[in-house]
């Protein structure tokens, strides 16, 4: 307590004093720190400026660099060609090396004695084709890159063949190459057709095709489909070499369709305890049916199952099929899994496949311009059956289809609707949601896009 008493004390002479003189204080320390800035402002012109450095040129004489070495080694590097292309109907081998800028007799005839090197202008066409060669057009190296005729490994492999020319000769040989797989998204609304809007959006057929197989049991595409309707997908762009391929479709990973306000969804998941998967819906539930929707990818339908006027006897019959419109030629696929109970001749309905499936259930294919099974054959879903064509009582190349229960007559068009699915089991259901999640999200990507326009991530 004396001590604060004593400090009290000491401070009243200052107080004092402030009272009293309040403007010499001030003034004082006004002084005080305009003196400060005078010694600032002071110290401020004594750094030099740019222009009073001292400044110094340098000239040095470079030599100029001895290109002739390095002009001989350029003027003896052999230049080549490099030309990409794809094999085409009706080609030879001399056409073929003459479209990828090439001259070369000797490869030629290798192309067309080889046996192994005569598979390139066989089968279909569409191959890709590298070609590499000399200035003056000898073929160093040609490699060809295809889908593998493996069912098992088409999805993952293609073949790649190679036929180069090396000390001893013209060698051919040929190799299994793995796809390399890309995630694309894609979104569209449709117009006319599902075919029409996937190939404004610039989708392969085979995605195109997946996507309506994946909602087949939801949407009956022939009838159902409005303008205005629309798609958002997340698949897989497949690339041999580095180089995408027409035929590389890969895997639909995701899809979103809204139909008539409705929205539908699906994804692929596979089970890890499981060696095979399959699309579910983002409930669980399956969206694989035992039948699909339509046995042809492409097509329209022209007469549906009703009453109509017979194109040949001209009577008004029920019409107990189905009948798709389509090229001759187009494959004609299995709706189920079964047996062939038939494959040949029937009458007026010409070239025809009769599939029996379980539950007394059966399907039949006709008008086809070929069978490619035979009768006691197992067949799975998906599975060509021929071709269409317009043998029998047909006016024109078309499908006709039927499904019968028990030997009655029912409307194919609800087949797929009415067939079972099966969910996910309960283990399985915690990582599935996780993949929801995930294929949610970029299927928000996808929808955001522009009408018909396809990005990369």
């Amino acid at each position: 307590m004396n001590r604060w008493n004593r400090l009290q004390q000491s401070w009243q002479p200052l107080e004092a004093f402030v009272a009293r003189h309040p403007k010499t204080l001030t003034g004082t320390l006004l002084t005080l720190i305009g003196s400060f800035a005078v010694t600032a402002f002071g110290i401020a012109p004594l750094v030099p400026g740019t222009e009073a450095m001292p400044q110094r040129q340098v000239m040095e004489v470079l030599a100029d660099p001895v290109l002739d070495g390095q002009l001989a080694a350029l003027a003896e590097h052999p230049l080549g060609l490099v030309r990409n292309g794809a094999t085409r109907s009706g080609d030879s081998a001399d056409t073929l090396l003459a479209r990828l800028g090439a001259f070369d007799p000797a490869f030629a005839a290798h192309l067309r004695s080889d046996p192994t090197a005569r598979l390139l202008l066989h089968g279909a066409a569409g191959k890709r084709v590298a070609l590499e060669a000399h200035a003056d057009g000898r073929v160093t190296r040609l490699t060809a890159r295809y889908p593998t005729s493996s069912p098992e490994l088409e999805r993952t492999h293609f073949s790649r063949m190679v036929i180069e020319r090396d000390g001893a000769g013209i060698n051919t040989r040929i190799e299994l190459g793995r796809y390399e797989a890309q995630t694309r998204l894609a979104s569209g609304r449709i117009e006319s057709t599902l075919f029409a809007a996937t190939d404004e959006a610039d989708l392969p057929d085979g995605v195109a095709t997946q996507l309506a197989d994946m909602f087949a049991g939801d949407v009956d595409f022939h009838r159902e489909l409005r303008k205005g309707d629309s798609f958002s997908l997340v698949f897989e762009s497949l690339s041999a070499d580095g180089e995408p391929v027409p035929w590389g479709e890969g895997r639909v990973l995701a899809a979103e369709f809204v139909n008539v306000g409705r929205t539908h969804q699906a994804m692929w998941f596979q089970d890890a305890a499981s060696s095979k998967g399959g699309y579910f819906g983002f409930d669980g539930q399956s969206k694989r049916r035992a039948f699909l929707a339509s046995p042809m990818e492409f097509s329209r339908i022209s007469s549906g199952f009703a009453m109509r006027l017979h194109p040949l006897l001209n009577k008004w019959r029920q019409h107990n099929g189905i009948d798709y419109a389509a090229p001759a030629g187009t494959a004609v696929r299995n709706v189920g899994d079964g047996v062939v109970d038939f494959a040949g001749w029937q009458n007026g309905y010409g070239n025809t496949v009769v599939v029996r499936h379980a539950g007394g259930k059966e399907t039949l294919y006709a008008h086809l311009s070929r069978t490619d099974v035979r009768k006691g054959q197992r067949v799975e879903q998906g599975q060509r059956l021929g071709a269409v064509g317009s043998t029998g009582w047909a006016t024109g190349p078309h499908l006709h289809f039927e499904f019968r229960v028990n030997g009655l007559h029912r409307d194919p068009t609800q087949l797929a609707k009415a067939s079972d699915t099966v969910r996910l089991p309960a283990a399985a259901f915690k990582p599935f949601l996780a993949k929801v999640d995930e294929a949610k999200g970029k299927l928000r990507v996808a929808a955001s896009l522009d009408e018909g326009v396809t990005g990369l991530h």
